[in-house]
């Protein structure tokens, strides 16, 4: 698995543009069907809410990536 940090430039980052930022997925639209789809979790949780917000602290997985939020 491929461990990634993405560092907050606001207070939090929504889960549908935390995956377009990290280029994982090429359009929002995608990002709403992979979210939606059960493919993504949040802090080991799966997540279906593409507006979550996300804040530091908490690690998104996908496919084989890990992301950390600082």
């Amino acid at each position: 698995m491929e461990k990634l940090t993405f560092q907050l430039k606001d207070e939090f980052i929504t889960l549908q543009n935390l995956l377009k930022a990290e280029n994982l997925v090429a359009t929002g639209g995608e990002a709403k069907y992979v979210i939606v789809d059960g493919l993504v979790s949040v802090n080991g949780e799966c997540e279906s809410r593409r507006g979550r917000k996300l804040r530091s602290g908490d690690v998104v997985t996908f496919e084989d990536y890990e992301i950390t939020i600082a």
